[in-house]
């Protein structure tokens, strides 16, 4: 789309990203956030963002590395010590071993997402997507020149992937399939008995690669266990990619840090992507994350808790609501709640509520509160509340939202 400027000359956007637009997630935030500037009494309980602090000894330990001067170029996959740090907690938590070879630390999950698919795609080629999806998978892989194809879960399967539905949805064009788990936006989690299906699709369809995306792997809830692909199915690890980072269970989402682990020539084509785009990561980052990795664990384990304790709280609640319905998530930080039985009716302006976006906007309008509607995660009717907030805020949300479905006709 080309676009005139006063001197007459012209600006053209290119035709990649002509249908893509910043994240609605990120416009609802702005949105949030110039409200409360105007002193509206905004909660915000959009952003997938853990509201702790980054551990100490992680803070000392980038520290310390400002002090030894750590602030130059490192190698470009991520210093030996991280790479080390990585490799370690690979084996540790998942009883899988990688060469250092197989690693490779960015800026950022979302980088080595970037890195996969603008490394592997071709024009036309097919990444399978499990439905409600995070709403950067679809525009990364377009960007990457890749076509997104959407395949639903419903709430009645626990928003989880169907064997049958894989099955149907591969093609001769099929290239990956990017799975998320714990997921975001739902909470839906896979443990060794769900995941065998999936995997048994893969294992008929060679052409078919795994992204298996585990940012929300420690931030699991009751007895349920965590498991990743590669751990369950050896067969498949030439053909799959494990994306971490430690933004989520760190609390360190600015720090900027996300890593993989998988087969040598698909590290080596990213490599090459990340040399052209930004180079290493950040150095003192990289020194933290060898700390939030290497460190002391114990704090995942508090941490877990107290999302727990917090999701309890949000799915109790909106379940008492009249018109909502909403499932007990097993992992993540986010409840994923249906509205369907809120659609129809009338606020005291008159307004008819016809859509999830309707309730979301008219509860940041009305109700001082900011969530994000399924349909921007691929959904509807949902919207998805992200607990990574106070209880004292999230009481406080839960008692407006409350209030505002109340006066409804």
């Amino acid at each position: 789309m080309a676009q005139h400027s006063a001197d007459g000359s012209v600006f053209s956007v290119a035709p990649r990203i002509c249908d893509i637009g910043v994240s609605e997630i990120l416009l609802i935030g702005a949105r949030a956030k110039a409200l409360k500037a105007q002193g509206r009494p905004i909660i915000e309980l959009g952003a997938g963002e853990p509201d702790f602090n980054t551990p100490d000894n992680i803070k000392l330990a980038a520290i310390a590395a400002i002090k030894r001067g750590e602030s130059k170029y490192t190698a470009l996959t991520g210093t030996p010590e991280l790479k080390k740090a990585i490799q370690t907690k690979f084996l540790r938590d998942n009883d899988l071993q990688f060469e250092v070879s197989q690693i490779i630390a960015s800026t950022g999950a979302k980088q080595v997402l970037f890195n996969a698919f603008m490394a592997t795609l071709q024009a036309g080629d097919e990444v399978i997507i499990p439905t409600p999806y995070w709403t950067s998978y679809a525009d990364i892989i377009s960007i990457c020149g890749g076509k997104p194809i959407l395949v639903s879960c419903s709430a009645d399967n626990g928003f989880r992937l169907q064997a049958q539905d894989l099955e149907a949805a591969i093609t001769n064009k099929t290239k990956w399939l990017l799975f998320n788990s714990p997921s975001n936006p739902t909470g839906a989690a896979y443990d060794r008995q769900a995941y065998r299906p999936i995997l048994d699709v893969l294992l008929r369809h060679s052409q078919v690669w795994l992204l298996s995306d585990d940012i929300y792997e420690h931030i699991i809830y009751d007895d349920f266990e965590f498991v990743t692909a590669a751990q369950i199915e050896p067969k498949l690890r030439s053909r799959t990619l494990i994306v971490n980072g430690v933004s989520k269970a760190y609390a360190m989402t600015g720090w900027r840090i996300g890593y993989a682990a998988g087969p040598i020539e698909l590290i080596q084509a990213m490599s090459v992507i990340q040399s052209q785009a930004t180079s290493c990561p950040c150095s003192i980052s990289q020194a933290a994350a060898v700390e939030a990795l290497t460190g002391p664990q114990e704090i995942l384990i508090d941490r877990k808790d107290s999302f727990q304790s917090r999701r309890n709280l949000v799915v109790d609640a909106l379940n008492k609501i009249d018109g909502i319905d909403c499932p007990l998530p097993e992992g993540a930080f986010y409840t994923f709640a249906s509205c369907e039985g809120i659609l129809n009716r009338k606020t005291p302006s008159g307004e008819i509520i016809l859509s999830d976006r309707d309730f979301c906007r008219l509860l940041l309008e009305e109700a001082n509160i900011s969530v994000v509607p399924g349909s921007a995660f691929g959904l509807s009717p949902f919207f998805r509340i992200s607990y990574a907030t106070s209880k004292s805020e999230l009481e406080e949300a839960l008692k407006r939202i409350a209030s505002f479905v109340a006066q409804l006709n």
